[in-house]
């Protein structure tokens, strides 16, 4: 699948034509936020016989990314906006402006343009939101985020929907720690479809909280 092909219309993803995901690491990135996406779609991937290609990708250069409360994982490549057909950005570290997380990334102008002008699906999880924000991608756009992050999101631009996984087309965002799992589960329902999803859901043993909302 190319990138050229992701949004609102993107047909399903196949082992033939896998459905690219790139998920962003970065010092100070919450586990949660990266661990979902990592799990939900490898499983996905396994379980289609490789509908999903799945790789961790740093914001910087390759090495090692210490995390919100000190797991140390290694991440073998940076992102390349050219191989992804989707880009998952998780939050962490919102709450200090001063230390790693979100903020850091926030302030590296070259990073924002090329996020910018990537043409990979922007998926925020958490405050990873607010990354997509500092590059203008949810300035006037439906979005959601962080309960803790929401009036700053609006203060940027975006229209804040207080649903689990909002999705705006070229644009999904996730609300809050644990929602890499709903928005992970969605993807794979919009991308390989619903049975897929469901055969995901039941190998994990967990049922999708919240709303679905969808522009």
């Amino acid at each position: 699948m190319s990138a050229g092909l992701v949004g609102a219309t993107a047909p399903a993803a196949s082992a033939a034509a896998p459905l690219r995901v790139q998920i962003l690491m970065f010092d100070g990135v919450e586990e949660q936020d990266f661990v979902a996406p990592v799990e939900v779609l490898g499983l996905a991937g396994k379980l289609t016989g490789g509908a999903v290609v799945t790789s961790l990708a740093s914001a910087g250069r390759p090495g090692s990314v210490k995390c919100t409360y000190g797991t140390v994982v290694e991440v073998p490549r940076s992102w390349s906006p050219g191989e992804a057909d989707v880009l998952v950005v998780p939050g962490g570290g919102y709450t200090d402006p001063n230390g790693p997380g979100v903020h850091r990334l926030n302030a590296d102008q070259g990073f924002l343009r090329r996020l910018a002008a990537s043409r990979a699906l922007p998926v925020g999880i958490c405050t990873g939101t607010m990354v997509l924000s500092a590059a203008g991608l949810t300035k006037g756009r439906n979005a959601t985020t962080h309960h803790g992050a929401k009036a700053d999101l609006a203060a940027q631009g975006a229209k804040v929907i207080d649903a689990r996984v909002v999705d705006d087309g070229d644009l999904i965002t996730g609300g809050g720690i644990t929602a890499g799992l709903e928005v992970s589960l969605w993807l794979v329902e919009r991308f390989l479809g619903a049975k897929a999803a469901q055969r995901t859901e039941v190998v994990l043993e967990y049922e999708r909280r919240g709303t679905v909302w969808r522009a």
